[in-house]
């Protein structure tokens, strides 16, 4: 590798810093589009049965409007109704694990679906998750 700097190429950079002109920022182009195509959903107050329900809708209508990004919340348990059940753990909570099980069980939405992953602290930590859809290659 040569250390040697041409003039020129001295020059051009001097200029370059100098300059109002920069380099745009591809980051930020990326961070505005991703968020444009979120959607949330809060699953607080659901029986395990309307969760399901509503997040097969959801799913399905993101996937068709081309949405990639999904932020579901179903909170963490602590007030849920099944410490009244004998027959339901009370360390678990009902949604925070059924919900991904049901998606996970449905090969119809999983074909929809890159990944699911546990969300950011920022959009609820362990009571929320993300679902990254496929792109619809039906809708241009």
């Amino acid at each position: 590798m040569n250390d040697n700097i041409s003039n020129k190429d001295k020059k051009d950079w001097i200029s370059f810093i100098n300059s109002r002109d920069k380099l745009p920022n591809k980051d930020l182009k990326t961070q505005n589009k991703n968020t444009t195509n979120t959607r949330s959903i809060d699953l607080h107050g659901y029986t395990l049965d309307e969760a399901n329900k509503a997040i097969e809708d959801f799913i399905n209508k993101a996937f068709l409007e081309n949405v990639n990004k999904l932020i579901v919340v179903t909170g963490k348990g602590l007030h849920s109704e099944n410490e009244k059940d004998p027959y339901v753990s009370k360390d678990l909570s009902i949604l925070k694990y059924s919900v991904p099980e049901f998606i996970s069980n449905n090969t119809r939405l999983m074909s929809m679906i890159n990944e699911i992953t546990d969300a950011k602290l920022k959009d609820g930590g362990g009571g929320a998750f993300y679902i990254f859809l496929k792109k619809n290659k039906f809708i241009k």
